[in-house]
């Protein structure tokens, strides 16, 4: 629709404008996250007693939403994208609050919402809105003096921090805070900014080893070598054993014996499985996107737009950074899925909306071409040509 919301978008239009990159990238990591989790999903589900597709047909009945809301989203105008990530927001963090009193828990963490047969995580549906609004909270600080937007994006964050870290989730944390970062920093930071937020991060960290045995834990770990290290270095020898090539689809050991091989820890079952080249072109995707997203970002004009693909992919990008290195061991292990490929309907549908988001903000549109590419073709129009 335009920015009106009363004209419709034709698919023919909506087809040239694309980046077609993009769609390309993401559908490979869709439709790849489909087919690897027949490598990594059976054997855990026969370990709890479920039926052996059992994740496999779930990770395959979200793969449908998941690519309508991806075409969905996409469709969208920059002011589109920027209400639906105004009501998302309401929306998860509303969830959010509820999770801690009604949600599900699980290893000791509140972070879910059953209804039904369906569980949602409303924290990976805030990710993408809270960039986008923030996103938009600097840019309209940048516009118009009188609007006070790094404050609100300042106060954003620290609600966004105070319901992740109430659940708990450290992990999200880190990549919210980051990210939001990352924003203020395109948005033209001043280095006292950088310098007294570096210094309250690095606060925020020490409280959390503090006050979070399992972040203790987590960290002593990963620094002293000692303790439960079971599932991180199972996942470091399953890469090594893969060598090159896998041994092969259905010949891995890794996913039958770590209860997360199918979530945090896909990436070392692609590795064992289809061997380290598989994982290197896995990385070069991931890098694409990020690479390709900024790209685009850098020449819109529209600092809403920039800094909101900037946000997006940003996000993207240190969220598999994030996983492909706890399985590579040079990160404590956090909890956080490999986009599009680890199992997880709320992840999946979630990130799609990212993606979708993305898709729209790159796309081409009449009024994005320059004014000398307009008059050249109303002159065209003119003469017939």
């Amino acid at each position: 629709m335009s920015d009106s919301g009363h004209k419709i978008i034709r698919i023919s239009d909506w087809w040239r404008g694309l980046d077609h990159w993009l769609l390309g990238a993401f559908l490979i990591l869709l439709i790849g996250g489909a087919v690897l989790s027949f490598a990594a999903s059976p054997p855990v589900a026969e370990r709890i007693g479920l039926q052996p597709f059992h994740f496999v047909e779930r990770h395959i009945f979200f793969l449908i939403p998941s690519a309508m809301v991806m075409f969905a989203t996409s469709l969208l105008t920059p002011r589109g994208v920027r209400r639906a990530a105004f009501i998302m927001l309401g929306g998860a963090m509303v969830l959010m609050i509820l999770a801690l009193f009604f949600g599900t828990e699980i290893k000791g963490a509140r972070r879910w919402i059953d209804f039904g047969p369906i569980n949602i995580q409303p924290s990976e549906f805030l990710k993408p809105s809270f960039v986008v609004v923030c996103a938009f909270l600097f840019a309209e600080n940048g516009r118009r003096s009188e609007i006070p937007g790094n404050l609100c994006a300042l106060v954003l964050l620290l609600i966004s921090v105070a319901l992740l870290v109430a659940q708990p989730d450290l992990g999200q944390t880190l990549l919210v805070a980051a990210t939001w970062g990352g924003l203020f920093f395109m948005a033209g930071m001043p280095w006292l900014w950088i310098a007294v937020l570096g210094a309250i991060g690095l606060t925020g960290a020490f409280f959390a080893y503090e006050v979070f045995d399992h972040v203790a834990s987590r960290i002593d770990r990963f620094l002293t070598g000692e303790g439960d290290t079971f599932q991180t270095d199972t996942a470091h020898q399953a890469i090594l054993n893969g060598g090159w090539f896998g041994q092969g689809p259905g010949e891995g050991t890794v996913k039958r014996l770590l209860p997360d091989s199918h979530t945090d820890f896909a990436f070392a079952v692609v590795a064992e499985e289809f061997g380290i080249i598989t994982c290197i072109a896995l990385s070069l995707v991931f890098a694409f996107i990020v690479m390709r997203g900024l790209s685009v970002a850098l020449a819109q004009r529209d600092p809403f737009v920039r800094l909101s693909i900037s946000g997006l992919v940003f996000v993207f990008g240190l969220q598999s950074i994030i996983n492909m290195a706890v399985n590579l061991q040079l990160m404590p292990a956090k909890g956080m899925t490999l986009p599009f490929i680890s199992y997880g309907g709320s992840s999946m549908i979630a990130i799609s909306i990212s993606a979708g988001f993305v898709l729209a903000l790159t796309r081409r549109r009449p009024e994005n071409r320059s004014y000398t590419d307009r008059l050249l073709e109303r002159t065209a129009l003119v003469h017939g040509t």
